[in-house]
């Protein structure tokens, strides 16, 4: 098991290498001035090419991503940002727990809705219930986060005024948020629960477990619900991995200070260490929830433990 979970930290070398080479090659040649971003359109050219050498721009691409990736990979650092001039790692870190508190309650949100929903429609198939169920799941699965963010403002908060509009402090401020990036999660969940459940059961050993007079809720939650938890697993997994890297138009609706709306003004900014710092730590977190999927399955299924001793 050490193995494998040494195994899986290495390959995140690669991972990182090559999603900084893609980002840091598309914003090479993106057009935009960083030094003039950072001094204003009233800066002579002079200073803004005297700023272009000391942020190391006027070198060849090779030798600026060569001198990224040594202090990337020597040193852990991810630079400093162009506009503010500070630590990109430092940024980044103050930003992030906004985004994974968001990204946790939004996969919450899913979780609670979209697996009992998934039972209760394979239990029920073709049924109005199901049917209906369905429907919604793909008008969920369908409906862009920002469009449905823009309506819930517009309901809870301009109409009724039951809920702020923004921010992402109190209990209050984190609900729209949760429910507008965590719908879509809930659909595909739900869908993914549904097919899961409806293989299950029907597998002989639960005619089995119904034949010999067990009861149909044990049935359910304990026989048929304990076998169609990996792919379950795994989808919740791939889901939060994208909820971490997909909360970008989310924040920006809901004016939360989190990675994504960092990622915003950083790409309007051209400030590519900023960039980079926030595409490499999604890619890290995505990576990292898979390993942590992957060992979730050995306490799902103990066979599967027998391939990583």
């Amino acid at each position: 098991m050490i193995k494998y979970v040494i195994k899986r930290i290495f390959y995140l070398i690669p991972v990182v290498i090559g999603v900084s080479f893609i980002v840091f090659s598309l914003l090479y040649i993106t057009p935009g001035d960083p030094a003039r971003n950072a001094l204003g359109p009233s800066a002579s050219e002079q200073a803004v090419k005297q700023l272009r050498v000391e942020m190391g721009l006027e070198d060849p691409f090779i030798q600026q991503y060569s001198r990224y990736l040594k202090n990337l990979v020597t040193k852990f650092d991810l630079g400093k940002s162009y506009i503010t001039k500070s630590p990109v790692t430092k940024e980044v870190m103050s930003r992030a727990s906004a985004t994974f508190r968001l990204a946790v309650l939004a996969i919450t949100f899913a979780v609670i809705l979209g697996i009992p929903i998934g039972i209760i429609s394979a239990i029920k198939q073709y049924s109005i219930f199901d049917n209906i169920t369905m429907i919604f799941a793909l008008i969920g699965i369908s409906m862009p986060v920002f469009w449905l963010g823009l309506l819930l403002i517009m309901l809870f908060s301009v109409k009724l005024g039951w809920l702020p509009s923004s921010g992402f402090t109190t209990a209050k401020q984190m609900i729209l948020p949760a429910i507008a990036l965590g719908s879509q999660s809930v659909s595909v969940i739900t869908r993914m629960t549904r097919s899961s459940m409806l293989e299950v059961i029907r597998m002989d050993y639960i005619r089995t477990a119904r034949a010999k007079g067990q009861r149909e809720n044990k049935v359910i939650w304990r026989h048929a619900l304990g076998n169609a938890l990996i792919p379950i697993i795994t989808i919740i997994g791939i889901q939060f991995g994208q909820l971490m890297g997909g909360a970008l138009m989310t924040e920006v609706i809901f004016s939360i200070p989190g990675i994504g709306r960092l990622m915003v003004d950083s790409i309007k900014m051209r400030d590519a260490p900023m960039v980079l710092g926030c595409v490499l730590f999604v890619a890290i977190t995505f990576s990292i929830v898979n390993l942590i999927v992957d060992l979730l399955y050995t306490f799902v299924d103990p066979r599967i433990k027998t391939k990583y001793v």
